[in-house]
């Protein structure tokens, strides 16, 4: 089993003076303890759940960029893209760069979105769900394109929403057969559906239970399209809080390789961890060191 981290909060110590010496280090610390994977949110405003909206956030793919140049070995990339944040072309473009020069380690990440709140408050467009449905598989298909060959397909593209005249894509990303595209969300009918069709990840979270659910409906969506569910990595978003006691609503280290267990026993290939106090560095010390060599075993 995989482990990635995500950094899903950005309000620490020091103001914002300080982001950029902490998320350097943060990125240091996880790639040199052996993350899969390390990612950020697309969001402009921080979501429910979190923080409060005022609290900071930083733009995902510039943020992605100057994480690449603090680390080596994990892939990186948005948990995941809002499909209405960028036309296809810039979204296969920046990724492209991203992939380019972080020396082949992107993914791309991308989703439906669902928060209303950013685009109302920054004035850019926030279309019906179906239409982001739209949007989303017209661009999984245009991301496809691009990423064919040396130098994309440079043919045409004629959709609904979006008319592209030449699928040019130089440089071409050093992934191959492409950069590795995640489609973010657990929705039965629409999202599962473009999985099977377009993407090489899911992510979908939950309960064991409910994500072997999810993963039972990816597989029949496969078996429609003619697509080997094989080929699909399953993977899934977790938030975690852990102490080495595991007193004071956390759970030790043994807890949480016993919950990746249970992931692992319905199909998770890659837990990508949300981790509480991921500025502290002995947090990310203590699920680097206990956990992570365990879960790679899984």
């Amino acid at each position: 089993m995989k482990l990635g981290l995500q950094i899903d909060s950005f309000t620490w110590p020091g103001g914002a003076e300080a982001i950029g010496s902490t998320l350097a280090r943060i990125t240091r610390q996880a790639d040199d303890l052996g993350f899969d994977s390390i990612w950020v949110m697309d969001h402009f405003f921080q979501i429910r759940g979190v923080g409060r909206p005022e609290e900071p956030m930083l733009e995902g793919m510039t943020a992605l960029g100057y994480m690449a140049a603090h680390s080596s070995r994990a892939r990186l990339g948005l948990m995941v893209g809002g499909v209405h944040y960028r036309h296809p072309g810039l979204w296969v473009k920046a990724t492209t760069t991203l992939d380019v020069l972080s020396g082949g380690r992107a993914w791309l990440g991308i989703g439906a979105a669902w928060n209303a709140e950013e685009s109302h408050g920054l004035a850019f467009p926030f279309p019906p769900l179906g239409e982001r449905f739209e949007l989303l598989e017209e661009t999984l298909q245009i991301a496809q394109a691009m990423f064919e060959g040396e130098r994309g397909s440079e043919g045409t593209f004629d959709g609904r929403h979006y008319h592209a005249a030449r699928l040019l894509n130089s440089p071409q990303s050093l992934s191959r057969p492409r950069v590795p595209i995640m489609v973010g969300g657990g929705g039965e009918k629409k999202t599962l559906r473009l999985v099977a069709q377009y993407a090489d990840a899911c992510n979908v979270f939950g309960s064991p239970e409910a994500i072997a659910r999810k993963y039972a409906i990816l597989d029949r969506h496969c078996e429609a399209v003619g697509r080997d569910p094989d080929e699909i990595e399953r993977s899934t978003l977790q938030d975690v809080r852990i102490s080495r006691d595991g007193r004071s609503g956390t759970a030790s280290p043994s807890q949480v390789v016993d919950q990746f267990g249970d992931l692992a026993d319905v199909g998770v290939q890659h837990v990508i961890v949300s981790l509480d106090r991921v500025h502290v560095p002995d947090q990310l010390d203590l699920l680097g060191q206990a956990v992570l060599p365990l879960v790679h075993a899984l």
